[in-house]
């Protein structure tokens, strides 16, 4: 079969070299992809945000599965899109894929199916939200409604910086229309976590669990991120409160949208805080993490196109698996100078092949492209320099090892991905 995939990031990648091992597989093409997945699949440059000619170049080619990465074309109705010709597509519909794309609608949606998440409150006006920050007790939150690449959350420890994010999101208009809209929330204390699943509209199917590293520096210190690096598994997520996440937040999602019309199908993403209490849901997301899905398929241990296969086209993944081996996975992403910030790109990127050689090494490409025989930088996150090993400790010590053979100018990452597992498993 032929499979198309959308997207250029790391995620994409990593999705292009799982699904080129599938058997059931002869054909992988990725849009618009980016330098390094060209070597995983036949890159066709067509945009993302093109939804007419993906479709049209999906049509023409007869693809078996097209499997949409990114947020941004699901929540425009790229599934809707490709099912009213008559395509296999995998991914939530425009309905479904509100989830992410307004946190406001997640957030009623958490308040109707009993879903355990933080106190909040919805603002159109800066001077309402700041009213009520001023009668807050403690710490808040302050999130933009819409999509903003994973940077559209602001973590405030103090009145001041409440303010001072509402003037951001929705005065100075940092994340764009995405900011017409605020949820400010409750901080909850507790450790962060993702639990990634498949849900035919039905049935949910977890993967292994995993945890993100939003924040740029070391310490959990600086702006969000797209995501510094992630591990898989998360210690915090032991097997008890896995069930407690399928029982309190999965199953009643599903459930509870198939009651207000929503049948979903894809990938269902609960960003969790784990709190004496049990898991709590910060966000939901309707596609694979970036950096989470990199390690996450360097575990697992079968074949996911009987999955991703099944799902988009109306069938049951009851009796499938998605199987990870024991050997944890750590990720560790390299980005260009200034990254959250403007970045400068077209560096010179040495080092890959001999990283890649390493044992149990995956370098996956985020933000490059070839130039000549070089790969150079050509966004924020530029790698997602990825290792399986026996422990976690070899795990992040190996993928390290191969950051080090890597260099670009400019180039920075996180020394301490996989901190907190560290700490739980000493």
């Amino acid at each position: 079969m032929r499979v198309l995939v959308v997207g250029s990031g790391g995620r994409e990648h990593a999705l292009c070299w799982k699904i080129g091992q599938s058997p059931l597989v002869g054909e992988v093409f990725c849009a618009p992809g980016n330098g390094g997945i060209a070597k995983d699949a036949v890159c066709i440059d067509i945009g993302t945000d093109d939804i007419a000619g993906l479709l049209r170049f999906a049509r023409d080619n007869s693809f078996d599965l097209t499997v949409v990465g990114p947020e941004a074309p699901l929540a425009s109705g790229i599934v809707d899109a490709f099912k009213a010709e008559g395509l296999s597509v995998f991914g939530p519909d425009r309905a479904g894929a509100m989830l992410e794309g307004s946190k406001a609608f997640a957030k009623a949606v958490m308040k109707a199916c009993s879903i355990p998440t933080a106190g909040f409150e919805v603002f159109t006006d800066a001077d309402a939200a700041k009213a009520y920050i001023a009668n807050a007790a403690g710490g808040v939150v302050v999130k933009a409604d819409g999509l903003a690449a994973g940077k559209g959350v602001l973590v405030c420890t103090s009145r001041e910086e409440a303010l001072e994010a509402i003037d951001e999101v929705m005065v100075k208009k940092t994340f764009g229309a995405a900011g017409d809209k605020v949820v400010v929330e409750e901080l909850l204390a507790g450790e962060e976590a993702s639990f990634i699943a498949v849900c035919d509209g039905e049935n949910v199917l977890p993967f292994a669990s995993s945890q993100d590293h939003k924040r740029v520096f070391d310490h959990d210190e600086g702006p969000n991120t797209g995501g510094m690096g992630a591990y898989s598994p998360a210690p915090v997520v032991d097997k008890a409160m896995a069930g407690q996440v399928m029982e309190r937040v999965l199953n009643p999602l599903v459930h509870g949208l198939k009651k207000q019309g929503i049948i979903y199908k894809g990938i269902i993403y609960a960003g969790l805080m784990i709190t004496e209490a049990g898991p709590s849901v910060l966000e939901f997301n309707v596609r694979m993490g970036d950096p989470e899905t990199q390690p996450l398929l360097m575990r697992c241990a079968g074949d996911i196109v009987p999955v991703l296969l099944e799902t988009a086209n109306g069938g049951s993944i009851r009796d499938l698996s998605l199987d990870s081996v024991a050997s944890p996975a750590v990720c560790v992403v390299m980005a260009s100078g200034g990254y959250p910030g403007p970045i400068e790109k077209g560096r010179v990127i040495r080092g890959i092949a001999e990283a890649d050689a390493l044992e149990g090494v995956k370098v996956f490409h985020a933000g490059t492209r070839l130039q000549g025989s070089d790969f150079v930088t050509a966004g924020g996150r530029v790698l997602g320099v990825t290792a399986v090993a026996g422990g976690l400790k070899q795990a992040i010590d190996q993928a390290y090892k191969a950051v080090s053979l890597i260099s670009f100018e400019g180039a920075h990452y996180r020394k301490d991905i996989g901190h907190r597992a560290l700490k739980r498993l000493s």
